[in-house]
């Protein structure tokens, strides 16, 4: 991936109808093996600065899903650009730490085909 992102960052992706929000919860591995774990967002934006004020309140944002876990080649197929960077609060990580005691299923479908948007 070009990009390199963290743990707490805020990333956007743009469709025709907007901008939406994701936000990394987690990483692991390395490389081809990497897992990327994500929280998506449920509002879309008509620019990047209504979503970074939205972010300013984060807690207030409703949640799509609460965790998706994606193998490297999905994430890379997700286009997104990073916002910034937040702490990652305890709450975000409930359904992440539900899957590290699950089947650990990791999908290779871009996040925004797991949300259902094309």
């Amino acid at each position: 991936m070009s990009q390199s992102f963290n743990p707490g960052d805020d990333l956007i992706f743009q469709l025709e109808s907007g901008f939406g929000l994701l936000r990394v919860l987690a990483v692991e591995g390395e490389g081809a093996a990497t897992t990327w774990h994500l929280l998506a967002y449920d509002e879309f934006f008509p620019d990047v600065e209504s979503a970074e004020l939205a972010l300013a309140q984060a807690s207030a944002l409703p949640v799509r899903r609460a965790h998706m876990a994606l193998t490297d080649r999905a994430f890379e197929r997700t286009p997104a650009a990073r916002l910034g960077n937040r702490p990652v609060t305890a709450d975000e990580l409930v359904a992440y730490n539900d899957w590290l005691n699950s089947d650990r299923t990791v999908s290779d479908r871009s996040a925004l085909l797991m949300l259902g948007i094309r």
